[in-house]
């Protein structure tokens, strides 16, 4: 089985689907990620969903299950499945109890919840399914889908994904002021500096610089817009309601020696652009973009990526004593928990920096 990418003629938005041995589109899997594009969702997150689905149905094949007739005994056996390496899996070779897992539980975790959806998808399309990847829980749980004539079920237990395994929580990466420093240095061209001085400054993502517009900017408010929408280079902002993220002065700034001494009269309505290679005028690529940070993370010995800067422009304002509800909606997250669940552990680490300044661990009379 393999993802296949799809793009439809005189369209601008890209999909995938998942083909079966014979090369034909899986139909259950085609209809549910149809689904996803056809309600904005980012081509990325379909595709994500496309290659965990993929690993879903291939290990069903294997062992001659219908995914319809699936019970959870079956998804503790994908579980197993996936934590095997690719010779286990196809059962060529036997995997001694004591093989490190071939994936984390995160990434186990991210598939499991695809394949969750996949399943709560078709039951809401009238595919029986009895009680596969759910169980009985209390009500008052959150969920973002409400059964038909919910209303008249109020306090019924709900269903919900019954397997989860414990990941380790990632802390997010920051950089240091020096480090953002030396890599503003290392750039060689105003462009450049330029883009990843927006993404220190926002805490914008990638994808939402990449698609920026000159009109997105204004320099009397010291604004940049970001809006959702479609862009040749396949960047985009999340979905959701468009949101105005406050910039510094220094950084209107140099926009504007960027656009005298390097933009100058290019036709185009992006921000970022090809100007010395490639299809001079069109909008600068991701793959462009990641090519740039492998060279200055050779010239700068510092080992980043573009998200980096979300995380560390985050870090700031929340050091700085920005609210958390404001940092939430700078960042375009769609509610405070996720940036709390994201930037938690700043909490514990701030709380020992003021007691450290209060002198809390020292001078108790105390002998520990």
């Amino acid at each position: 089985m393999l993802v296949q990418r799809v793009i439809i003629p005189g369209a601008e938005v890209e999909s995938w689907t998942v083909l079966g041995d014979d090369d034909v589109p899986v139909a259950s899997v085609e209809a549910y990620l149809a689904f996803l594009s056809a309600i904005e969702r980012s081509p990325n997150t379909v595709k994500a969903y496309a290659h965990d689905l993929k690993d879903f149905f291939a290990f069903l094949a294997q062992r001659g299950l219908d995914w319809r007739r699936v019970t959870l005994e079956d998804v503790g056996g994908f579980v197993e499945w996936l934590r095997m390496p690719p010779a286990g899996r196809a059962g060529q070779v036997a995997v001694l109890p004591v093989t490190a897992p071939q994936v984390g539980a995160g990434t186990i975790n991210r598939k499991l919840s695809a394949v969750s959806s996949f399943y709560q998808h078709q039951a809401r399309h009238g595919v029986e399914l009895g009680d596969l990847l759910v169980k009985w829980a209390a009500p008052g749980a959150r969920s973002s889908w409400k059964p038909f004539l919910h209303h008249i079920s109020k306090g019924r237990p709900q269903r919900r994904r019954a397997i989860a395994l414990e990941a380790p929580v990632k802390l997010p990466r920051v950089l240091t002021v020096g480090e953002v420093q030396s890599i503003l240095d290392a750039c060689t061209r105003l462009r450049d500096r330029f883009l990843f001085a927006v993404l220190f400054d926002t805490g914008m993502r990638i994808g939402e610089v990449l698609g920026l517009r000159h009109d997105d900017l204004s320099a009397a408010e010291r604004e940049v817009r970001v809006v959702a929408r479609l862009n040749e280079n396949g960047a985009r902002a999340k979905t959701g309601r468009p949101r105005t993220v406050p910039v510094s002065a220094e950084l209107l700034r140099l926009y504007a020696d960027y656009l005298h001494l390097e933009y100058g009269d290019l036709d185009s309505d992006y921000v970022f652009v090809n100007l010395w290679g490639g299809r001079v005028g069109h909008a600068l690529s991701y793959r462009s973009v990641y090519d740039l940070v492998g060279r200055l993370r050779r010239r700068t010995g510092v080992d980043f990526d573009p998200h980096w800067f979300r995380h560390s422009a985050a870090t700031r304002m929340l050091r700085d004593s920005v609210p958390l509800e404001v940092v939430s909606s700078l960042l375009g997250h769609a509610s405070v928990t996720t940036t709390m669940d994201v930037y938690g552990h700043l909490t514990a680490e701030d709380a020992r920096m003021v007691l450290e300044k209060a002198g809390w661990f020292a001078g108790t009379g105390v002998t520990l």
